[in-house]
Order: structure tokens, then sequence, then C-alpha cells
């Protein structure tokens, strides 16, 4: 990186550099603020190391996401059960067909990784929680992958 920045000439052109929160991180823009003429950086350089929004507000959203973990592990199960088999699906769409479920939308995992696919995966099932509850009672040998009204 730091040859790069010189070989281009960009050492008085950068404002601040936009990394996430690691220990590394912070280390190599240490190093870098040193190679650089502080008169030449906005403000002496005070804002050269900036932390990623983005990924503060990952952190955020997936400490809050802890507090429902078990839940959204619950409804995830459920979710992975149903779409598992296309016969499964079928019934599972048969279901709520017969329950007169008008949302388009589909039932999809999330990628544990990511908070936002998670959110997306609620937003796909809430439309759906009658479904669950009537499958729970017709299919008495699936209770445990059905969330509960709870979750």
């Amino acid at each position: 990186m730091e040859q790069c920045l010189f070989q281009y000439n960009l050492k008085t052109k950068i404002s601040s550099v936009v990394v996430d929160n690691c220990i590394t991180n912070d280390s190599i823009m240490d190093i870098l603020l040193g190679k650089f003429d502080s008169t030449s950086l906005i403000l002496d350089g005070k804002f050269l190391h900036m932390s990623c929004s983005a990924h503060i507000l990952n952190l955020i959203v997936k400490h809050g996401l802890d507090v429902i973990g078990k839940e959204i592990e619950r409804i995830r199960e459920c979710i992975a059960f149903w779409v598992a088999i296309p016969k499964r699906y079928e019934k599972f769409e048969n279901s709520a067909r017969f329950l007169k479920i008008s949302s388009t939308k589909k039932i999809h995992l999330d990628c544990k990784t990511r908070w936002n696919s998670i959110y997306l995966m609620l937003g796909s099932t809430l439309p759906y929680r009658a479904n669950f509850e009537r499958l729970k009672r017709v299919n008495g040998k699936h209770n445990f992958f059905s969330p509960s009204a709870d979750d």
C-alpha cells in the first residue's frame, strides 16, 4: 500500500483511509502516518485513519441479534426443514394456499455471516406465521421444525 501511494504521488492527495476495526489496521496506519509529511495531510493527519462505519454498524447489529440468537436459530432450522426437499416445500405452499396467505415472498434461508440476510429471512417468514402453526398441528411429528409464537 505504501509503495502504491508513493508511486502515484497519492501521499499529498489523501485525506483519510477507511478500514475496519482491526488491531493490525491500527498498526499499519501508525506506520503509514509516520511516512507522510503531516503538513500535506488534512488537519495534520488527525483524521487519516477512519474506522469503517459499515463495519461498526455490522458489529452493533450482530451484538443485538445475539439477544435473539436462539429464536433465529429455531426459525432457520424450520425454514431449512421446509425448503430442503421439493416435495416438502410443495406441502408448505399448499398449506399456505389453504390458509389463503397472499404473500408473494418465498421463505428462504439466510447467510449466517450476513445480518442483512437474517433480516430478509425473517421478513420472508413473517407472513407465514399462521402456516407454521397449521403445519405444526397437522404434522405433529415435525413440531421441532416449527417456530413457536414467541419465536
